[in-house]
């Protein structure tokens, strides 16, 4: 989405019917943008209702929307059936969640002088009912059909008017100045054209050391020498500065997808021990005298150590003389490599020397598919029956494209297709009502192989190391004019619980 913009408030009762104003217009929020009469005019509804643009908590529908003069007014109903929804509701009923936001993606719209956009037409996805709305005119304006006001006010006498005379009086009662120049602070930052300069974007002292770094080696100026981070591993260099190592992982997430849906965690330890259960206790039913039983429960510990993924890039002096960008080729080069690597290991890694893959996991079952080269809809189903109800329904399939294309083809007993194709942006395709995930170095379909998982992957732990370590080496390829730079990561991987994956398993020819 082109961005997510608060505006406006709403009212809710008992049962779930909820309305209000979802966008203001041709006023001007904290970011400077103005929304215009008819922007929403190629609005089509239904469309979901979010809690605070979390995708994964739908919580209602907005059934239909209006625009007025004074912007777009949307009615819509909770459903009270989810829990999650119930407790929107509550916190609404209490005062704790006032706000209105829509997500929605700008067709067109105009740069304003000083900052800021005029929106004239915008693609509506979602309306998300949010705690502090950006709008500075996003308060309720209806108190109809909830239990917004004190049971004391007569609602006879003052009406809205009394209502927002009240909010008035507590906005001054609280100071809120800070709040709202930190708002104010965040959203112009976020809306400013990016061939914009501040002094705020310009790089830190450390990068700017680093960079230097990379065109000089050991020859760089002592004082920015006391600028870089020294590493601790045997082979000494320094360690990217932090901005540096941020954007190498941003890089890995769009190389080595487990990322997204795996639990990620850092460390300084050369190690991390993670308490295990074995089992659970023995409780039997017994009388007022009998014995009781004793539970071999079994405790233990399993260890995950970082693994060292190293490699080295030659570039040319020239271009690291002429290139005022070489900082950016460096961490393309490496993180392209890194990422290709580690997104194999955390697939078919053997825990040695680099870490350990889920695919070989002694302790995860499988499932026959009961042909060598085609794949079975009814064992698919039946994998996915296999897993208890809890892993199962936070579970996602994972495989190659080759194997998807041909999983695209299956039809169940009644001629449905078991894919799904993804219906909103941003939103995964579909195997029997659960996300794909598309991994390139999971096995092709053949005899006896495993071209298919399926799991709850925040079962499968990464651990990262620090920072990247970088070494640059002048000397070696000097009579060629070439700079090597060395650079080595610590990533480590494994599954922590086996009985939340599951595999398919091809037949043997």
């Amino acid at each position: 989405m082109d961005r997510i913009e608060s505006k406006a408030a709403f009212s809710v009762d008992e049962e779930g019917r909820i309305e209000g104003l979802a966008s203001v217009f041709g006023t001007t929020d904290r970011g400077g943008d103005i929304v215009h009469k008819g922007a929403f005019s190629g609005a089509s509804f239904p469309i979901p209702m979010l809690a605070g643009h979390d995708q994964a908590e739908v919580i209602g529908v907005w059934e239909e929307g209006t625009e007025t003069m004074e912007g777009l007014r949307v009615k819509g109903r909770l459903t009270l059936t989810v829990q999650r929804a119930r407790e929107v509701r509550d916190l609404i009923l209490a005062k704790a969640l006032q706000g209105l936001s829509i997500g929605y993606v700008a067709t067109r719209k105009a740069a304003r002088r000083g900052g800021g956009r005029d929106l004239h037409a915008v693609d509506l996805l979602e309306i998300s009912v949010v705690a502090v709305p950006m709008h500075p005119g996003a308060r309720i304006t209806s108190a109809k059909d909830m239990t917004m006001t004190d049971k004391t006010e007569d609602k006879d006498e003052g009406g809205i008017a009394a209502l927002e005379a009240k909010m008035t009086d507590l906005e001054k009662k609280a100071d809120t100045s800070a709040l709202t120049a930190r708002l104010d602070k965040l959203e112009a930052k976020m809306n400013r054209p990016a061939t914009e300069t501040k002094a705020e974007d310009e790089p830190t002292e450390e990068r700017k050391a680093f960079a230097h770094y990379l065109r000089l080696g050991n020859q760089i100026p002592e004082a920015e020498r006391k600028a870089l981070i020294v590493a601790s591993d045997p082979q000494g260099g320094y360690l990217a500065p932090p901005e540096l190592s941020a954007e190498i992982i941003r890089d890995l997430v769009e190389i080595s997808p487990i990322r997204q849906f795996a639990s990620v965690r850092s460390t300084s330890a050369p190690s991390v021990l993670y308490p295990t259960r074995g089992d659970i206790t023995n409780a039997r039913w017994a009388g007022e005298t009998q014995t009781r039983t004793e539970s071999d429960i079994s405790f233990g510990q399993k260890e995950m150590e970082p693994k060292e993924l190293a490699t080295f890039v030659d570039i040319s002096n020239r271009l690291l003389a002429d290139a005022p960008q070489a900082e950016t080729e460096v961490r393309t080069a490496l993180s392209e490599d890194f990422g290709q690597k580690e997104a194999r290991a955390f697939v078919l890694g053997q825990g040695v020397l680099e870490p350990e893959g889920f695919m070989v996991h002694e302790g995860i079952a499988s499932t026959a598919n009961g042909h060598a080269t085609t794949l079975s809809a009814d064992a698919l189903i039946g994998l996915l029956y296999a897993l208890p109800a809890t892993y199962r329904n936070r579970g996602a399939w994972a495989m190659n494209g080759t194997t998807l294309g041909k999983l695209r083809l299956l039809k169940d007993g009644d001629g449905r297709f078991l894919w799904q194709p993804s219906f909103q942006a941003g939103q995964p395709e579909t195997i029997l009502g659960r996300p794909v995930i598309e991994m390139v170095d999971m096995p092709d379909i053949a005899a006896n192989a495993f071209p298919i998982i399926y799991g709850d992957f925040s079962a499968y732990r990464i651990i990262d190391r620090t920072s990247m370590s970088v070494l640059v080496d002048p000397y070696t390829r000097a009579t060629n004019g070439i700079t090597r730079i060395h650079a080595t990561r610590r990533v480590g991987g494994g599954v922590l619980q086996a009985a939340r994956f599951r595999k398919l398993r091809m037949a043997t020819s």
